[in-house]
C-alpha cells in the first residue's frame, strides 16, 4: 500500500498542478498515451511525497540516476543561499571567470586520473557529451589530421538527447524522425554477457568485440577517426559491465591508431561503483572524462568535461576553444558542487556503493528464478533486472509491461523503480540504509512474482 502522509497541499491544489501539467508542460520522454501524473513537491533524504501527500522511497535516484546525497539537504540550499548574495552569475567567457568554478575545477582536477587537469563545465551531460566531441575533432584538425572527424560509439549506450550527444546514444527512439543526425557517426557492439551466444556467434566476448572495432576502424579508416566515447559500465543498456579485459584491450588497440577515449562516467562517476570515477580501474585511460548527474549532489544543474593535459594544451596554444554555454562555470553551481564532494569525503559515501550492491544482491536474488526474469546485474549503486518474454528465447519484454510493472510498484509498495526498455534498474542515493533497500527490493520481488506471461500482473 501506498503510504499517505498530511498532504503538502490539498487535494485541490494538486488537481490543478496535474490538470495544468498536461496542458502546459512539455516534459522528457512523454506519450499521449501516459496520462498518470505524479507531482513531486518534497524530499528528505531517500523519501519523496507528491502533491496529494504520497509518500514514495525514491530507489531510482531521483528517476535517473541522480541525487547520490539524498533530498531535502538544508546545508546545500544555505550554500546557494549565501553565494547567490555574494554573487550570483558571471560569465566565464575569455578572462572572466569566478572563484567557485576555480576552485571546483581545481578540486576535480585532483580528484581526477593523472594527466588530466583541465575542467570545462556545463549545465549537464549532454553538454558534456557535445564539448568532449567537439574538443576531440578539433584537437585532430589542430594538429593536421583534418580528416579525423569520426567517432565511434556503442549500441544500447546512452550519452545524451542533444545533436551530437543523441546521435551518439545508441538507443533508436532518439533517432527516428529527427535527421539527419550527426553525421560521421559510427556504433558496435556493447559487451553484453547475458546475450553473449546470440550477438557473438560463440566466440569469447572481448576477442568478437575488439575483432568488431578494429575491423570498423579499418573500413572507416584509422587516420579518419578522432575518438571513442564510452561508458565503464553502460548505466542505461541494463548496467552492463564488460570483462575485465575489454577496457585495456580497448586503450591499447585505439592507441595504436592514435584516436581518442571519451569516458562517459556522467552515471558512474562520484561514488556510484565505489570510486570517484570508474574508469582508471577498469583501464579505460580516458583523454577526456564527462561528468553530470553526481556532480552537484543533484542540487544545481552542473556538468564537466575534463580534458588531458595533451588535449587542453593543444587547443590552449592553438586559437583556443571556441565554443561555451551561458550557464556554465555558474558560481551558485560551482559552489554548492565543492560542498558536495565535502559532503561525500566527510560522509565516506565513496564506501556505500559495496554495501547497497550487497544489499541489492541479497534482496533481489529472488527474481532469478522467476519465468519474466532473463538476468540480474548488479554493480555498485546500479541494478537491473532483465526481462523477458520468454526465458528459452531470450526473447526481450516489449516496453508496456514493464512500465506497467514500474507502476505496480509505485502503487502498491510506494517504491520508485525505473523502467528502462526490457530493463527495470535501481540506482538509489548513495544515503540509502539497508532497510530502505529491503522495501525496494522487496516491492520489485513482489510484483515481478505476480508477472503474468500475457505481460499482466495479479492482484
Amino acid at each position: 500500500m501506498t503510504i499517505t502522509h498530511e498532504p503538502t497541499t490539498s487535494s485541490e491544489v494538486a488537481t490543478e498542478l496535474e490538470d495544468l501539467d498536461r496542458r502546459h508542460l512539455f516534459r522528457s520522454m512523454q506519450r499521449g498515451d501516459i496520462t498518470d501524473r505524479v507531482v513531486i513537491v518534497r524530499g528528505q533524504g531517500c523519501t519523496v511525497w507528491d502533491a496529494r501527500g504520497n509518500e514514495l522511497l525514491d530507489a531510482a535516484g531521483g528517476g535517473v540516476w541522480h541525487s547520490p546525497l539524498g533530498h531535502g539537504r538544508r546545508e546545500l540550499g544555505e550554500v546557494a543561499a549565501r553565494q547567490i548574495g555574494e554573487l550570483e552569475y558571471f560569465t566565464s567567457l575569455l578572462e572572466f571567470t569566478n572563484d567557485k568554478a576555480i576552485r571546483l575545477a581545481s578540486r576535480i582536477a585532483n580528484l581526477a586520473p593523472d594527466g588530466l587537469n583541465r575542467v570545462f563545465f556545463t549545465s549537464g551531460g549532454s553538454e558534456a557529451v557535445e564539448t568532449a566531441i567537439k574538443a576531440a575533432r578539433l584537437y585532430h584538425h589542430r594538429r593536421g589530421d583534418t580528416d579525423r572527424t569520426w567517432v565511434i560509439s556503442r549500441n544500447y549506450s546512452f550519452h545524451g538527447t542533444a545533436y551530437g550527444s543523441g546521435t551518439l546514444t545508441g538507443f533508436p527512439p532518439v533517432h527516428l524522425g529527427v535527421g539527419p543526425n550527426l553525421p560521421h557517426v559510427e556504433r558496435v557492439s556493447p559487451p553484453y554477457p547475458y546475450r553473449a551466444a546470440d550477438l557473438y556467434g560463440g566466440r569469447d566476448t572481448t576477442d568478437f568485440l575488439i575483432d568488431e572495432l578494429e575491423q570498423t576502424i579499418r573500413r572507416l579508416g584509422p587516420g579518419n577517426v578522432a575518438a571513442m566515447i564510452g561508458e565503464p559500465v553502460m548505466a542505461a543498456g541494463g548496467v552492463l559491465e564488460p570483462p575485465a579485459d575489454y577496457w585495456p584491450r580497448v586503450r591499447e588497440l585505439l592507441t595504436r591508431h592514435g584516436i581518442l577515449l571519451i569516458a562517459d562516467e556522467v552515471v558512474t562517476g562520484y561514488g556510484r561503483i565505489g570510486s570517484w570515477f570508474d574508469s582508471p580501474g577498469r583501464g579505460m585511460g580516458a583523454d577526456m572524462i564527462t561528468l553530470a548527474k553526481g556532480i552537484a549532489g543533484g542540487y544545481m544543474p552542473l556538468g564537466a568535461t575534463i580534458m588531458s593535459d595533451e588535449v587542453s594544451q593543444t587547443l590552449l596554444d592553438t586559437g583556443g576553444f571556441f565554443h561555451g554555454y551561458t550557464f556554465q562555470g555558474h558560481p551558485v553551481a560551482c559552489a554548492v558542487g565543492l560542498a558536495t564532494i565535502d559532503i561525500i569525503e566527510r560522509e565516506n559515501l565513496l564506501s556505500k556503493a559495496d554495501l547497497i550492491a550487497e544489499w541489492c544482491r541479497t534482496g533481489l536474488a529472488p527474481v532469478v528464478d522467476l519465468p519474466a526474469v532473463g538476468d540480474l546485474r548488479v554493480v555498485g549503486s546500479l541494478a537491473a533486472v532483465e526481462l523477458v518474454a520468454d526465458r528459452t528465447t531470450r526473447e526481450p519484454m516489449a516496453w508496456g509491461p514493464v512500465e506497467q510493472v514500474a507502476f505496480e510498484i509505485r502503487k502498491r509498495h510506494g517504491v520508485i523503480a525505473r523502467p528502462y526498455g526490457p530493463m527495470l534498474v535501481l540506482a538509489p542515493p548513495l544515503v540509502i540504509s539497508q532497510a530502505e533497500t529491503a522495501r525496494a527490493t522487496s516491492a520489485v520481488v513482489d510484483v515481478l512474482a505476480k508477472l503474468r506471461p500475457d505481460g499482466t500482473i495479479a492482484a
